[in-house]
């Protein structure tokens, strides 16, 4: 490595999207929300729209996170510096961690005694005051565990753990858990479990000892979903009550009333089993709770959802006054269906009955709904996340006008390819989710807020295969690119004049250079096909001649698949429209290959496009070579026996190296005659490693090229007067089997450039590069944006099996 050669990483970006689990959102005291983005708990400010950071140290699938303290305790967090978060995974581990709000840093605190045998379900706590917490956790193995924890005065000090109480369920395991002080000075702790078996369990129990099975509340007729405690509520002056809301698969949502008794006498002697007469089945079983009882009853059955009710959450506590600790608790509650809307239900002033008041949705063609709702913590917003790892923001502006709110989005699988755009103005990723996605910073003109948030601004394709790879088509004109996915075609996208223009507004480009090419382009945007397939083109002509044609009044079905309206964005636009207005039209689909595709590459000026396909023989593992523009299949390359993993022309254009599971890469020779017409040859074939190799990355300025395998190796090559390739140098060996390389120049005269090697483990490791040639320089390989201004800057995106897409700004000191 030269002297000299220090580099400065920022990241800049995250994009993620939400495990498809209940009770993997929650909405903190601190204002962030956390969730789980595959095996990272992942943390969003909601006021900025940003993922602001990923916190690794799961092996499994996040499955649910918790605040300590959630929204419902912001009245006891005013004066903690630390707040803490707790998340749980497929494996059974569950991580406390803290955050520092004067620094923002993060740390990860302990990661609890393994209780749990299989995965954690749900994870539910109180604060029982500033230092002190209580939470349970439920698991698929059928127990359920209550802990204690006791956060330190001071930042970085310990925080004391013990295990208060498990018990086993049986088979049937629950998967909702709420807990909540009683009412009175009895300092009973009560646990309100429900799961599979239709019923409500509950459990009572002083602050320190065990929790003793109280009774068990009957009316849901299939799986309970969610269940959460008010704060007491005042009635008649007594704050004597506590509420307790449950949400079930059977669509309806039950709010139960517990009324401290004077006596336990006053409970017509349900207490004791056997005597159960008609007024105590009607008024419901009463709770004993160390000397008090407490006379549960049905308050109210809501009826309005149309599907599965995921989830219910009261509204937090409001401040009554000004003194510190005089708040109330509203009678508002939150759920969150599959039938695609949330719901907000409220007592009638005059009569009492609980009424749906707010209804907010999704329109589209997805056909599963959301996981789960939350408010925020002064009751102002409420946050949903869905089926498509989406999350969806709506804030009551006034008069319970809740409008849509900017919130952050990504895939919810695996991301399998990346590419700048021609231009460096936005990046493309394609995933296993079925979806090709555009992110770019969107800029906003006479901006407080320091510096450009990034955003997701269009997805292109939305398909009914997983997608595998991309490539950006590289020469003038308008934006496009070719995909391929788990499908034997390879298709062409074009960008429609909706992007083009919204592309403008995010790049404050008044007049854009591309003005010509929206004088030519004749298509608005385009429509889903009823399988998720082809994207049909409307064109500017026909939305002039119809544009009554709304196609959101139709009829949202399988079979009939509304109309897109094809949007120009003035600012970052939300998951709905994403969803249904940004698609791309498809221009040609390339026939050829016998297997799905697996890895596509452009040439640098944009003029030949190689692909590849899974294979287990020579004849289907050959590289075709279609031409840009006429798409006509030019070149059928033999030389690997396995699928070809990944594929990159050299910088001029003249070499193709190809590289395979085979554990050989190729290098073929490009010519290009006068009349148009192409021609290759195999320059060189050789076993490069002993195991797989996954990737490979040119010297921008040289006929150096390096590759990256299962080996944990990197070596870097160089072809010896057009006619051999001789190994130059083996890296260290990496700790993880190598993914991912790409490799960019610096500077032109110091014969030098960085090389990012990733890995199976999900780390990227910066490399300098140094020779003793005098033909090394500085342009962009695919996962790098140069700033054209500084030449010391530049960023580099990546993305990974972690769902995640990140963009770092790299500088060279």
């Amino acid at each position: 490595m030269p002297s000299g050669g220090e580099v400065e990483v920022k990241r800049v970006f995250i994009g993620a999207g939400c495990n498809r689990i209940v009770n993997n959102v929650s909405w903190g005291a601190s204002g962030f929300v956390s969730f789980g983005a595959h095996n990272a708990v992942a943390i969003f400010c909601p006021k900025s729209a940003q993922i602001l950071t990923t916190l690794p140290g799961h092996k499994a699938v996040v499955n649910c996170t918790h605040w300590l303290p959630t929204s419902k305790f912001l009245f006891k967090a005013k004066q903690l510096e630390q707040h803490y978060l707790l998340s749980g995974d497929a494996d059974g581990v569950i991580i406390l961690w803290e955050l520092s709000l004067t620094d923002g840093k993060w740390r990860q605190v302990l990661q609890l005694p393994q209780l749990h045998k299989k995965g954690v379900t749900c994870i539910s706590g109180i604060m029982v005051s500033q230092t002190e917490a209580m939470f349970a956790s439920s698991s698929s193995d059928g127990s359920v565990c209550v802990w204690e924890v006791v956060f330190p005065l001071t930042a970085g000090g310990d925080c004391k753990l013990s295990s208060r109480d498990s018990f086993s369920v049986g088979s049937k395991s629950m998967v909702a858990l709420s807990l909540a002080e009683l009412p009175g000075d009895s300092g009973q702790i009560i646990l309100a479990m429900g799961g599979l078996d239709n019923k409500i369990h509950l459990y009572c129990g002083g602050r320190k000892g065990k929790l003793a099975h109280a009774c068990e509340l009957k009316g849901h007729t299939d799986w309970i979903r969610s269940l959460d405690f008010s704060l007491p509520i005042s009635i008649n002056g007594e704050v004597n009550n506590i509420f307790l809301v449950s949400s079930s698969q059977d669509k309806g949502i039950r709010i139960w009333k517990m009324a401290l008794c004077s006596s336990v006498s006053n409970g017509h002697g349900i207490s004791r089993k056997g005597e159960i007469s008609l007024s105590s089945y009607i008024e419901g079983p009463v709770l004993l709770a160390g000397s008090s009882s407490f006379q549960i009853s049905l308050e109210s059955l809501l009826i309005g959802h149309e599907d599965w009710v995921y989830s219910v959450m009261w509204q937090p506590p409001l401040v009554a006054s000004r003194e510190e600790d005089a708040y109330y608790q509203p009678l508002s509650i939150l759920s969150a269906s599959m039938d695609k809307t949330m719901m907000i239900w409220q007592p009638e002033k005059t009569s009492g009955v609980w009424m749906n008041v707010v209804t907010v949705g999704e329109l589209s063609h997805c056909a599963l709904g959301f996981y789960g709702g939350h408010w925020s913590p002064n009751g102002d917003s409420i946050l949903a996340h869905g089926y498509g790892g989406s999350f969806h923001l709506w804030k009551n502006v006034g008069n319970d006008n809740w409008l849509p709110q900017k919130v952050p989005s990504g895939h919810f699988a695996s991301v399998t390819d990346i590419a700048w755009a021609r231009t460096g103005d936005y990046i493309m990723s394609v995933s296993h989710d079925q979806t090709t996605r555009i992110y770019a910073p969107w800029k906003v003109e006479a901006s407080l807020e320091d510096g450009e948030f990034w955003h997701e601004i269009a997805r292109p394709q939305v398909h009914g295969h997983d997608i595998n790879c991309m490539a950006v088509i590289h020469s003038k004109g308008n934006h496009r690119f070719v995909g391929g996915a788990d499908e034997k075609v390879a298709r062409v996208f074009e960008a429609p004049l909706s992007f083009l223009k919204t592309l403008n507004n995010a790049t404050l480009q008044k007049s854009c250079s591309s003005d010509d090419v929206m004088g030519d382009v004749q298509i608005l945007g385009a429509n889903m096909s009823a399988l998720g397939l082809s994207q049909k083109p409307i064109y500017v002509q026909a939305v002039h001649e119809a544009p009554e044609r709304s196609g959101i009044d139709g009829i949202d079905t399988l079979e009939t698949i509304p109309d897109a309206v094809p949007t120009v964005f003035t600012e970052p636009p939300i998951e709905d429209q994403l969803a249904w207005h940004t698609l791309w039209p498809e221009s040609h689909k390339l026939y050829g290959h016998g297997n799905e595709l697996f890895a596509l590459c452009c040439d640098h000026k944009g003029e030949l496009v190689a692909s590849s396909c899974k294979a287990q023989s020579a004849a289907v593992a050959e590289v075709w070579l279609w031409q840009v523009g006429s798409w006509k299949a030019v070149g059928r390359l033999q030389s690997h026996s396995l699928t070809v993993t990944q594929m990159e022309f050299s910088h001029d254009d003249n070499f193709l190296l190809t590289v395979s599971r085979d554990r050989q890469f190729s290098v073929f020779s490009i010519t290009k005659t006068g009349t148009g017409e192409i021609s290759h040859s195999l320059l060189a074939r050789q076993e490069g490693h002993k195991r797989i190799i996954w990737s490979c990355s040119w010297n921008p300025h040289g006929n150096e090229f390096a590759t990256g395998s299962r080996d944990k190796t990197v070596k870097i090559w160089a072809i010896e007067r057009e006619s051999s390739v001789r190994l130059l140098t083996t890296l260290p060996q990496f700790m993880s089997s190598v993914t991912a390389l790409s490799w960019i120049g610096l500077h032109h005269q110091k014969n030098y450039g960085l090389l990012a090697v990733g890995m199976e483990n999900g780390q990227i490791e910066m490399w300098n590069l140094s020779y003793n040639r005098a033909d090394n320089g500085s342009i962009a390989t695919p996962a790098w944006k140069k700033n054209e201004d500084d030449h010391t800057s530049m960023q580099l995106a990546s993305c990974g099996a972690d769902n995640c897409v990140r963009v770092f700004d790299v500088t060279v000191k």
